[in-house]
């Protein structure tokens, strides 16, 4: 039950025509437009880009008399194209259209083309009729410019019982030479109906102070926030839990649009609920992996929000257990467009436990959903503690990928390779654990090893984790694997997962875990997952050390931090990972802005190689500089010697925080 339509290609990366056809404030013209055919039959399709089959699977064509389809690529033809065999498009002529529909966007020269064939009275019907309007386009003269589709989808929520959620991000597109920024904005309630619908200008411009010396003039990164107690009091809405549609109008260097989510509440200060995620990936993908079963006491609960302008069949939707494909159990209900449905892991899994974990089979009508764990942990702090809620997602599982031998082979050249580093926050008030995941369903198996290391990048401890079978759930808590030691300094550490091919040979790159954080004393939890790189050294292999601006390798950083307000605390750790040994010490600035994107303040830290450090923001800056920042400032950790990779969070009221990993740009 797969959609039929590519959203995205790992080599040639996002589909600008799903996002075109699926875009929301497309979805009413695209309707109109297949009305239009189904009472303009018979249709003749004419199909020179292999645009048609796509549009029919977001858009019902049922009803549509099609007298014949039609194509210009002469290999082409024969293949089926919306239930007709493919004809070359010289054959037109002869359909008897009353309506050719041209699949195309900027259809005019293709129009043209074949003017001179379209059957006598017959109409031209082109995808145009579905374009956004312009004032929405970045890139006017080509539609299909990814620029014109800068988009994504964020978890939005505001009701008594379950709090807020607060949206954070940066005009990081007045770096890349954008002149005038907005936001268009759709808010969709849990049915998929239409809340609101605004427009928000961004700011830029201006001058860029480094340190109080003189600046010559730069764009500045203004702060973006999207708070749902404030959208809800402008528009006098109802409690909603939901998702708001983002589409930046405006855009360059790229069509990625990041952002962190805090979600807070229903206590101000965090201690019922406190949780950080991120931008929500705006491809929709064929399976999702990394959601976890839930622990005694906990509920799980998997968002599903639906991303198009069409139901998501009963049944199109599942779950099984990792590695388990002869278990899976579907979902039995329609999810209407732009709606979001929770969705009980235990509804479908009653008695699955952790570390047991699931696959999403998602079948591209969804982008990376977020699944809430509602209750206590296990043990004494459970008992003492009131039911807490965490938000955390799960991650795309890729189709494409097999074992690369070469991985292997690189190892005397490019060191530890792929190495996937988290946090060991400090040991006396946070336990930290470790689950891998498999991220791509030809990982059959995952020959893994942990190392850990203190904050002057000393390797301290060391566990290889074995050959793990596909549906192998192996939990690695830390103070099993450090027997109860302190860390030394600030008694903080991180911890990186490798491959370890004394135990087996099968990698891809594409290694994937999910670290889970509990505080000892209240309970509270949270938890966040990523994949490995390549991390500082100057050989590069298949696009990485990762670089977000240019070639790889990518060795420096730009780092977004968002800053929460008060009662709330931030928190960061910032690790130096490194595949081969790298520069001794990083040269990173931690610089503080106002939410115009003016620098008010920097700190220069030094982190040893393979060491890091965790600080928080309230220490870091004395209150005379928080209070010259403002209330929307934030942080950008740079470094042009190294790439960092950071963890931020917030801290609130009886042991409550979160935590998540932090964007570049």
């Amino acid at each position: 039950m797969q959609l039929r339509i590519e959203t995205f290609d790992n080599v040639k990366g996002g589909n600008a025509f799903f996002k075109a056809v699926t875009h929301p404030r497309a979805a009413r013209a695209a309707a109109d437009l297949a009305g239009r055919l189904r009472r303009g039959g018979p249709v003749a399709v004419y199909d020179p880009l292999g645009y048609a089959e796509g549009f029919a699977a977001i858009h019902d064509f049922g009803g549509v008399d099609i007298a014949g389809s039609y194509v210009q690529d002469v290999t082409a033809i024969g293949r089926p194209v919306l239930g007709r065999t493919a004809q070359p498009v010289t054959d037109l002529p002869a359909s008897g259209a009353r309506t050719v529909f041209v699949a195309a966007f900027d259809a005019q020269r293709l129009v043209e083309h074949i003017r001179h064939l379209v059957p006598r009275g017959a109409e031209i019907v082109t995808l145009d009729a579905a374009r956004l309007p312009d004032e929405l386009l970045t890139v006017r003269r080509n539609y299909l410019d990814p620029l014109n589709f800068a988009t994504n989808f964020v978890f939005f929520r505001d009701a008594a019982a379950d709090g807020h959620t607060r949206l954070v991000t940066v005009n990081y597109w007045a770096g890349y030479g954008a002149g005038s920024v907005a936001l268009d904005l759709m808010l969709f309630d849990g049915a998929g109906n239409i809340l609101a619908e605004w427009r928000e200008p961004v700011e830029g411009g201006g001058s860029s102070n480094r340190g109080g010396a003189a600046a010559s003039p730069a764009p500045s990164s203004a702060v973006i926030v999207l708070d749902s107690r404030e959208i809800r009091a402008r528009f006098g809405l109802p409690e909603f839990t939901g998702q708001l549609f983002l589409h930046v109008v405006g855009a360059a260097g790229h069509d990625v649009v990041k952002y962190a989510l805090d979600t807070v509440g229903p206590r101000e200060d965090g201690s019922a609920g406190l949780s950080c995620t991120h931008d929500a990936n705006s491809w929709p993908a064929d399976y999702y992996a990394g959601l976890p079963a839930p622990r005694g006491g906990e509920r799980v609960t998997l968002w599903i929000q639906n991303s198009l302008p069409r139901a998501i069949p009963a049944g199109a939707v599942g779950l099984n257990r990792m590695g388990d494909d002869a278990d899976v159990r579907r979902l039995d209900r329609e999810i209407p467009a732009f709606a979001t449905m929770p969705v009980g892991v235990a509804s479908l899994f009653p008695e699955a436990r952790w570390p047991e974990q699931f696959e999403v089979r998602a079948g591209r009508y969804f982008v990376r959903p977020r699944y809430e764990v509602t209750g206590g942990s296990e043990g004494a702090a459970a008992a003492a503690a009131p039911p807490r809620t965490r938000i955390a997602h799960v991650n795309v599982e890729r189709t494409d990928l097999k074992p690369d031998p070469r991985i292997a082979e690189l190892g005397n050249l490019l060191g530890k390779g792929f190495l996937l580093p988290a946090p060991v926050l400090p040991r006396r008030r946070w336990r930290s654990v470790l689950l891998p995941t498999p991220m791509a369903t030809g990982q059959l198996r995952l020959p893994v090893a942990a190392l850990v290391y203190d904050e002057a990048g000393r390797e301290v401890a060391t566990r290889p984790l074995g050959n793990l079978a596909r549906r192998d759930s192996v939990a690695l808590d830390l103070d099993d694997l450090l027997d109860g030691a302190e860390l030394p300094g600030g008694g903080f550490g991180h911890v990186e997962l490798v491959y370890d091919f004394a135990a087996g040979h099968d990698a891809d790159g594409w290694l994937h875990a999910l670290f889970r954080y509990e505080d000892r004393e209240s309970g509270h939890a949270a938890e966040t997952s990523f994949g490995a790189h390549v991390f500082n050294t100057v050989l590069t292999y298949k696009g990485e050390p990762q670089s977000y601006a240019g070639r790889p390798p990518g060795l420096s950083t730009r780092l977004f931090l968002r800053l929460g307000g008060a009662p709330l605390d931030t928190l960061c750790h910032l690790i130096y990972p490194a595949s081969t040994p790298w520069h001794e010490k990083s040269a990173t600035d931690l610089i503080l802005h106002d939410g115009s994107g003016i620098e008010v303040a920097r700190e220069h830290v030094a982190i040893a190689c393979s060491g890091s450090l965790f600080w928080r923001y309230q220490e870091m800056f004395d209150a005379a500089t928080r209070r010259r920042a403002g209330e929307n400032a934030y942080l950008v950790v740079r470094d042009p010697t190294c790439r960092l990779f950071g963890y931020h969070g917030l801290i609130g009221g009886a042991g409550a925080f979160s935590l998540d990993h932090m964007f570049g740009f």
